[in-house]
């Protein structure tokens, strides 16, 4: 498997031969950065963890030298926290029992400009290698410029396959924008409750990011349980760990829908939602 850039990675756990361990990955997650997978596709792993018939796949885009860094990080230079924070995406691998950990080391620049094709052009292989059921990315309404350019990417990406290649479900996750604006009959909502110490150990494998002050780990929990708790307001709590999705299977089964009309569709249907809320109180409806 040959990717646009040099140092690239594939790293399989388990050892199995790199085109054996592709084609068994059913859930593929494609972030950003180290830790985006395990903060915005825990469901995906969660759903094949310790399974034979079901793998995870993970891609991390961006290659970690932008990332910050304090404390006993402070001192090193862009390529020495890379390493590290591919070392840290590798370990999560490995905890989380990933089918296969691809890194493809571009900078972030680089993957936020619209006219460089490179990073769709190695997804769409990644994408034929694996030909997965389900792939987690980032939702596009994210406030991370990085993150859009990722979901852009793999969204052209799968639009380009063959339709037969394309996979059944396609989720935006949550990381920098929560998704509970969405309205509730189009939220894809995904049910992590009862292993918060698996969730934990895996966040608290990017200790590069956690011990700079950021502490992602709490802040991922913490939303997953607002999530459950703020979902219904008239029930009682199903549910103790929640990650609401937006659903981007429409746009990879149908090449001619427009990306931005879906994504703004649903955030209009959400200002409609709130301004009739609003009028019929007021007397205005």
């Amino acid at each position: 498997m040959k990717f646009q850039n040099p140092s690239a990675d594939v790293f399989i756990p388990d050892g199995k031969p790199a085109a054996d361990a592709l084609a068994r990955v059913t859930h593929l997650g494609i972030g950003a950065h180290q830790d985006d997978l395990e903060f915005m596709a825990f469901h995906g792993i969660l759903t094949c963890f310790g399974q034979e018939d079901k793998w995870f796949g993970g891609v991390t885009c961006t290659s970690g030298t932008g990332s910050s860094r304090t404390g006993s990080y402070a001192a090193l230079n862009n390529t020495e926290m890379a390493t590290i924070r591919r070392q840290e995406q590798n370990k999560a691998a490995v905890l989380g029992r990933f089918g296969a950990m691809i890194q493809l080391d571009y900078d972030s620049d680089a993957v936020k400009r619209p006219s460089s094709l490179d990073l769709k052009n190695d997804l769409k292989v990644i994408l034929s290698a694996t030909q997965p059921e389900v792939v987690y990315t980032h939702n596009p309404a994210d406030k991370h410029d990085t993150h859009i350019g990722i979901v852009v990417a793999a969204l052209q990406a799968m639009r380009e396959l063959p339709r037969e290649q394309r996979p059944k479900q396609v989720i935006g996750c949550e990381v920098w924008r929560d998704l509970d604006w969405l309205l509730d009959s189009e939220k894809v909502v995904m049910d992590v409750s009862g292993h918060d110490d698996l969730a934990a150990e895996l966040n608290g494998v990017f200790a590069s990011q956690i011990g700079g002050g950021k502490r992602y780990d709490l802040a991922t929990l913490g939303r997953r349980a607002a999530n459950a708790t703020f979902f219904n307001s008239h029930a009682t709590d199903h549910s103790t760990q929640v990650i609401f999705g937006i659903d981007l299977t429409p746009i990879v089964a149908d090449e001619s829908k427009d990306i931005l009309d879906f994504v703004c569709g649903h955030i209009e249907r959400f200002h409609a939602d709130v301004r009739q809320k609003l009028a019929e109180r007021l007397g205005r409806a």
